[in-house]
């Protein structure tokens, strides 16, 4: 199954959070922090949304950070996804 999201919507796989830190303690589960870096999956065909023009200005494969709790998350053949808006997308990391 296949996801294709509608107007300015996009579709991202969120990567693993680092499981130790820095100075090399490992982080227990609950300790971990909702990654904020994703590699997006889909992309929306962008057009004119809430009355206004949207260029949809990311790609496949593109890596970026998203706002902490943005998006809908869903589960498709035992793969979960997040669905963002395009404005819920701060940076694509590079």
């Amino acid at each position: 199954m296949t996801i294709k999201p509608l107007g300015d919507r996009v579709v991202v796989k969120m990567v693993e959070a680092e499981e130790t830190t820095k100075s090399g303690i490992i982080l227990a589960g609950a300790a971990k922090e909702k990654p904020q870096v994703a590699q997006i999956v889909a992309v929306g065909p962008g057009g004119v949304v809430d009355g206004k023009e949207v260029k949809m200005e990311v790609k496949v494969d593109d890596k970026v950070l998203i706002s902490k709790y943005a998006g809908t998350e869903v589960k498709i053949d035992d793969q979960e996804y997040t669905i963002v808006r395009q404005s819920d997308i701060l940076a694509v990391v590079e």
